[in-house]
């Protein structure tokens, strides 16, 4: 990647705080041409600078106000036993963000519920069921502090 000089990150900035921006009017704001944005723009989504734009809907609205913060502990680390497990957690609405960890837990889950009892479903119909699995860890997040989607640019950088 060409690293990004100051219409970049003035770019990247402004997106990152309003992703349905038009072209001419993130050009407006970063000082350049619609057809030099444009450019820079096809540039960054390909070098994967930036990733994807989408809306970011409230779990608590949509009915599912409760996260859980699920630490799992799988039986092995096979490259098999691994890519089981990864397919089963895909396959459940629920879990937000899955990571792969290092440490005590193999895993680290975000799950949205609608209440304890819909929690104890997605528990005993998927987490549980999961393959490989052998220690779930269970935390519920009291309130959300921050939740941010990407390192903030730095607007002195």
């Amino acid at each position: 990647m060409v690293t990004p000089d100051r219409f970049d990150l003035a770019m990247m900035r402004a997106l990152e705080r309003e992703g349905r921006l038009t072209v001419n009017a993130l050009a407006e704001r970063v000082g350049l041409s619609a057809s030099a944005c444009s450019r820079r723009l096809e540039r960054l989504e390909a070098e994967g600078a930036i990733v994807g734009y989408h809306a970011r809907l409230s779990n608590r609205l949509l009915g599912h106000p409760i996260t859980i913060i699920v630490s799992i502990a799988l039986s092995g680390q096979s490259e098999r036993q691994l890519a089981e497990f990864e397919e089963a957690v895909r396959q459940c609405p629920n879990v937000l963000v899955c990571f792969l960890m290092s440490g005590e837990y193999d895993y680290i889950l975000r799950v949205a519920a609608r209440d304890l009892e819909d929690y104890e479903r997605i528990h005993k119909r998927y987490l549980s069921a999961f393959p490989h699995v052998t220690r779930i860890n269970s935390s519920f997040a009291l309130r959300s502090v921050l939740d941010r989607t990407s390192v903030l640019i730095d607007p002195a950088r």
